[in-house]
């Protein structure tokens, strides 16, 4: 299997690829060297430590056990993972071992940047030692694996934790919720919130607003207001988590009057919007045009003293961009300057030069020392972002490039990146490349989401490859997702152009290929009519 965990070399890696098909090629040329391998040659090259920064501190005193310890945890709580990761390294060298408590705090540490593979490597290591992990280690390895997409590797934690007889508590419920909502399993938020309630655990907030967001996600909005009728029934008040879900539902259906007044009742109730809120109201507004009143919410977001999040800059600047309105772009950066958003105002001055205004930085490696310049350490969101701004004008390489650079940075290529390549590719018109990163994202172990089949579903469309969509849309089916809205018409489209060149019914070959399961894609009378056919 062609796995991260088994590319220990570069000559080994390209006699992997060279089992796939060509369009899996391109991976040798765009992403060599390959993905990080083992947590040992990681920590040997990344953590290398001399003799020196072994046998003393900066006091020139040497450093005990428990000293250790504590700033292993001090480090990890501050976020400064690769600091721990080092003074891990110095101690191990000096003979000292890790507490339990440290174990748990570096797990869950590295787990929260994207580490996955080190966090299991060190778990392993601490089962090895016969240290026994609690409830919260468990819960720690399983939201890494899921945040990941690496279902089977959660298994395995689920399946260890009942061979133990550790129990499932609410926190282990809602991670797995949480992935089956983003990923758009209705069926299977279902099945979970089940068994929550089979082991009394009454739905909270969390589950709520995730069963809203799914409902959501799939074009399901009124049944999504419904569900929140019956919360009002049941006597649940609307925090945070609900006013946000509703919002973003409004939102995304284009009900933007509905979103503001839904915004303004949240804060006559006496719940403060947070960075969720500010970002869903500013999106949707991006997006159905009205440009004006999202940067009218971005301003109000900052003079309450948020931190603009630096996911939204991408959906402001393309869309002044696109209007060519760059003093306006030129006056936030300074705007956020005078409000003290320095950190911010970095990763927005350079998203702006990669949109192609200044032209200021040569490539993602300068990108990246601009922000470090600035202080700002590199995290899976931020090489997400950087990433993302290259996609959207289908700048391959350079995509590319920021995650070769995040891998340098000891953090591990996630869906949402892989995601993001595919979209790249999309955009390109390089559809093969695209198809051969989905290959690849199975390949890791790592399961597709619903933003994965519907962006390479994109992607084929593109490149006038349709009958490539209903091949993908089974796919998506076969993995227990519902298609929302997009992924319908998607196909809707596809079909129609397949009916147009070979004059026969596609609709109908899609049945007799695929079974006769009913499939919401349209609304015209030819797609009703098709939808009747009987085999």
């Amino acid at each position: 299997m062609f796995s991260i965990k088994c590319c220990q070399s570069v000559s080994l890696f390209h006699q992997q690829l060279g089992q796939y098909n060509k369009p899996m090629k391109f991976m040798v040329s765009l992403m060599s060297p390959p993905f990080p391998t083992l947590i040992k040659t990681h920590l040997k090259n990344k953590h290398q430590i001399s003799v020196e920064e072994v046998s003393s501190s900066e006091n020139g005193e040497e450093l005990s056990g428990v000293v250790y310890n504590a700033r292993i945890r001090d480090s990890c709580r501050a976020g400064d993972v690769d600091k721990a990761m080092k003074l891990l390294a110095q101690m191990e060298a000096l003979g000292f071992s890790l507490s339990l408590g440290s174990y748990t705090t570096v797990i869950e540490a590295l787990g929260s940047v994207g580490r996955t593979l080190e966090a299991e490597a060190i778990f392993r290591e601490m089962v090895h030692l016969g240290l026994k992990p609690d409830l919260r280690v468990y819960n720690v390895m399983l939201r890494s694996c899921l945040r990941k997409g690496l279902l089977e590797l959660a298994d395995r934690v689920l399946v260890e934790m009942d061979t133990l007889g550790i129990r499932r508590n609410r926190a282990t419920y809602e991670a797995l919720i949480d992935y089956y909502g983003r990923a758009g399993r209705l069926n299977d938020v279902w099945m979970v919130i089940g068994k929550m309630r089979r082991e009394g655990f009454v739905p909270d907030s969390f589950v709520h607003s995730k069963v809203i967001g799914v409902y959501r996600d799939n074009g399901m909005w009124k049944k999504a207001v419904e569900i929140v009728r019956e919360i009002k029934e049941l006597g649940v008040s609307l925090d945070k988590r609900i006013y946000n879900s509703i919002i973003d539902t409004f939102g995304k259906c284009g009900e933007l009057s509905e979103a503001l007044e839904v915004f303004e009742k949240m804060q006559e109730e006496g719940v403060r919007p947070d960075i969720v809120t500010w970002n869903s109201l500013i999106q949707w507004h991006c997006k159905a045009g009205n440009v004006g009143k999202a940067l009218e919410l971005f301003s109000k977001m900052q003079e309450e003293g948020l931190y603009p999040d630096p996911k939204i800059f991408i959906t402001i600047i393309s869309r002044l961009g696109e209007q060519g309105k760059w003093d306006v772009i030129n006056q936030n950066l300074e705007n956020m300057k005078c409000r003290g958003h320095r950190r911010s105002g970095a990763i927005y001055a350079v998203l702006v030069d990669i949109y192609g205004q200044y032209g200021k930085f040569q490539g993602p490696e300068e990108c990246l020392s601009a922000l470090k310049s600035e202080g700002i350490q590199p995290s899976a969101s931020i090489f997400c972002v950087l990433a993302n701004a290259y996609a959207q004008q289908g700048l391959c390489e350079q995509t590319v490039k920021v995650l070769q650079l995040m891998e340098a940075e000891g953090i591990e290529p996630n869906l949402i990146m892989l995601n993001v390549l595919i979209n790249a590719f999309g955009i390109a018109g390089r559809h093969l490349e695209a198809l051969s990163v989905y290959d690849h994202i199975k390949d890791m172990g790592i399961s597709p989401d619903m933003v994965t089949y519907s962006t390479l579903m994109k992607a084929c469309i593109r490149a006038r490859k349709f009958d490539k969509v209903p091949e993908i849309y089974e796919e998506m089916e076969s993995a227990g997702f519902t298609p929302d809205r997009k992924a319908r018409e998607m196909l809707q489209n596809a079909l129609l152009v397949l009916q147009q060149r070979h004059c026969e019914n596609p609709w109908l070959n899609f049945v007799r290929q695929h079974g006769t399961r009913t499939v919401e894609i349209g609304t015209t009378s030819k797609m009703k009519e098709w939808q009747n056919v009987k085999i």
